[in-house]
């Protein structure tokens, strides 16, 4: 994909392929950022697109999912097995199931076109992962901790704040990691719920370049598609240290 970002447009299609271009140029990648471009504009707004809705949904999802996951760890209930099975049972069915009955839904409430119907989208596809990741997390952390803090005169909440917060924060991060890679590279809904290009987020986006008059060169493409991938590589390999503790404290009992 990054070599073939570098090639002319007629390099980027000759046969046989090669993988190391004999003239490698900057054009595609100043035609896809260039705002007085016509690709250049609508992949910017794709770009910006994805990371406010992305991470509007990642902030979100950790503030429904930390508490609700806290709940189902600690207190007992009545209906609680009952609810958190509930829960799961979301992610037994494809997303396809639910495209129908969401989007009635979001134009029922007037939704349509909006950011807000991607992001209420994603939280109920993402919530259910989050709260069972941080309850296995939770489920790890000795109750002990709290109790001799509860003790020493600290509420409920100082405890959850000052004790639970920073031994659990490896396992925030990789709930956070997850939220925001299914966030960004969700292509189906957003196909389905937005019709105004200025709403496109970045996987709607690289289609409808694949179709510009000014992108038909392949090379563009390509950067697209490359520059699209930053954001989760360097996500990853930033947080890779706390993602691999997080599941892994989390996957384990006792």
């Amino acid at each position: 994909m990054f070599s073939t970002s570098l090639k002319s447009q007629f390099a980027a299609i000759q046969t046989p392929p090669r993988w190391i271009p004999s003239q490698p140029t900057l054009e595609a990648y100043r035609n896809l950022l260039s705002p007085e471009s016509a690709t250049g504009g609508r992949f910017l707004r794709f770009f910006m697109n994805s990371v406010l809705v992305s991470t509007t949904t990642t902030v979100i999802g950790l503030l429904v999912a930390i508490p609700a996951a806290y709940a189902f760890s600690r207190f007992r209930f009545p209906g609680r097995n009952l609810l958190f099975f509930a829960v799961l049972v979301r992610n037994m069915f494809p997303v396809v199931v639910f495209l129908i009955p969401l989007f009635l839904l979001m134009k029922q409430f007037g939704l349509i076109n909006t950011y807000w119907s991607l992001i209420l989208t994603y939280l109920t596809f993402g919530l259910p992962l989050s709260i069972w990741l941080l309850k296995g997390f939770y489920d790890n952390i000795p109750p002990e901790l709290e109790r001799a803090a509860r003790i020493d005169g600290a509420t409920r909440f100082r405890a959850f704040w000052s004790i639970v917060m920073p031994l659990s924060t490896s396992g925030i991060i990789a709930t956070g990691i997850f939220t925001f890679i299914g966030a960004w590279k969700s292509f189906l809904w957003p196909l389905v719920i937005t019709t105004d290009q200025n709403l496109y987020v970045l996987e709607v986006g690289l289609k409808t370049l694949q179709f510009t008059a000014s992108a038909r060169n392949i090379g563009i493409v390509m950067a697209a598609a490359l520059l699209a991938s930053i954001p989760m590589i360097v996500t990853f390999f930033a947080f890779q240290k706390h993602l691999v503790q997080g599941l892994t404290a989390g996957g384990v009992k006792g």
